[in-house]
């Protein structure tokens, strides 16, 4: 199986005066500050520069030989709207360049798209994905983006044999459900909580921890993953819920604790205002939260306070492939952000399943089952369970107001 190497392309002598700064500070971190917050964990980790993809990862275009009837529709479902709307519409931009990219190059298979908006509510996803398994057009799935609304879900698409790709959705229990149509395109958070608590402890160093979850089941799945992973470096926990604005309870905790860092697992609509008010309350460690945090979003809306932030993604940075990043650029005026890539190769083995003439659900649904290729992000290949094999978990940091990859963690 392809296993994706990271190359950084740094000065030597930078790279031994930022290696050295780092030891320095994981070997003696600052002490508490005056306002009772955990001393800082500041470490200078180099941002990644460049990584390798597959020579052969397949792409939408295919030969450009494809034949389908005009009625051949694949659907994203997912937010479009809604708290944490921008990391489905990442998605759904991804899904949008593959389809137009297989178009233009296959003028005897023109497959349609249809989108469908949940909003990312567990209690509004029904609906949609009812909607979309009754139009008998649509023969594959991109979605869901988020854990709770995939796994309210996951009969109705099981019932109508429709397959889904989630590019997004990592609670580990979504592939315990005995479905046959659910197939997983990134790391779940099995693989996820324990490679964030090794970089945590380890690259970050660590030695208190303070993990707060919201009370979504990604947020739940992930907290337990991560909090077994810390171990003894876990001094507190606390829950927060969907929604709330005022985190001042919680942070009296944190603070009272003197961790020098805080886990959140959650969603950058919470996330966001949390490290607002931890910051402005004296915290002056770090603050790392996963996936679900991992958006330009979240730099918009903690303003400065997210200069202390890094990010735990089982996703590949997108923005790192020349070619996909010029071409997602160039057809909606911004860089490729967190899961883009993952609903690009998501559509793209849908689309090569259509071009090989799988054109109804049963067929497409074997097809993917049996897929065994490499995408521009990783190599495809899932389990009976509809999980990948050998997932690769990313590190991120937030650096002059972006978010840049720093490389692969957790191995």
């Amino acid at each position: 199986m392809y296993r994706k190497k990271v190359m950084t392309t740094l000065a030597a002598a930078a790279t031994l005066g930022m290696l050295m700064a780092g030891c320095a500070n994981q070997a003696a971190p600052e002490s508490s500050s005056s306002a009772g917050g955990g001393g800082s964990t500041a470490v200078n980790i180099p941002a990644l520069t460049s990584i390798e993809t597959p020579k052969d990862a397949v792409l939408p275009a295919g030969d450009g030989k494809a034949t389908c009837a005009a009625t051949t529709t694949l659907a994203y479902i997912g937010a479009e709207t809604g708290a944490n709307a921008q990391l489905g519409i990442n998605i759904f931009n991804g899904v949008q360049l593959a389809i137009d990219q297989h178009n233009k190059a296959n003028a005897g298979c023109q497959v349609q798209f249809k989108k469908f908006d949940t909003e990312g509510d567990p209690n509004k996803a029904t609906g949609p994905v009812t909607q979309a398994t009754k139009e008998a057009g649509i023969i594959g799935v991109v979605g869901l983006p988020f854990s709770g609304e995939s796994k309210a879900t996951g009969n109705i698409f099981e019932q109508q044999k429709l397959v889904h790709i989630t590019p997004a959705a990592t609670n580990p229990t979504l592939t315990d459900n005995g479905w046959t149509t659910f197939f997983r395109g990134l790391g779940n958070d099995a693989v996820q909580g324990p490679a964030a608590a090794k970089f945590i402890t380890g690259k970050l160093g660590a030695k208190k921890v303070y993990l707060v979850q919201d009370d979504s089941d990604y947020g739940i799945g992930l907290g337990k993953t991560t909090s077994d992973g810390l171990g003894s470096a876990l001094i507190g926990t606390d829950k927060v819920t969907t929604g709330q604005k005022d985190f001042s309870a919680t942070i009296s905790k944190i603070m009272n604790s003197k961790a020098d860092a805080v886990f959140y697992s959650g969603y950058y609509a919470e996330g966001a205002p949390f490290d607002q008010q931890l910051v402005a309350k004296g915290f002056t460690g770090t603050f790392i939260g996963p996936d679900g945090l991992k958006d330009d979003q979240f730099i918009k809306q903690a303003g400065d306070a997210s200069s202390n932030a890094f990010f735990t993604c089982p996703c590949i940075p997108g923005e790192l492939i020349p070619t996909f990043e010029s071409a997602y650029k160039a057809a909606n005026n911004m860089e490729p952000g967190t899961y883009s890539i993952e609903g690009y190769d998501a559509a793209t083995v849908l689309l090569a399943g259509i071009d090989a003439g799988n054109q109804d659900r049963a067929k497409l649904l074997s097809w993917v089952k049996s897929y065994d290729k490499d995408g521009l992000s990783k190599h495809y290949k899932w389990n009976d369970k509809g999980e990948l094999q050998a997932p690769t978990v990313y590190g991120y940091k937030v650096e002059n107001g972006k978010i840049v990859p720093i490389g692969a963690i957790g191995e």
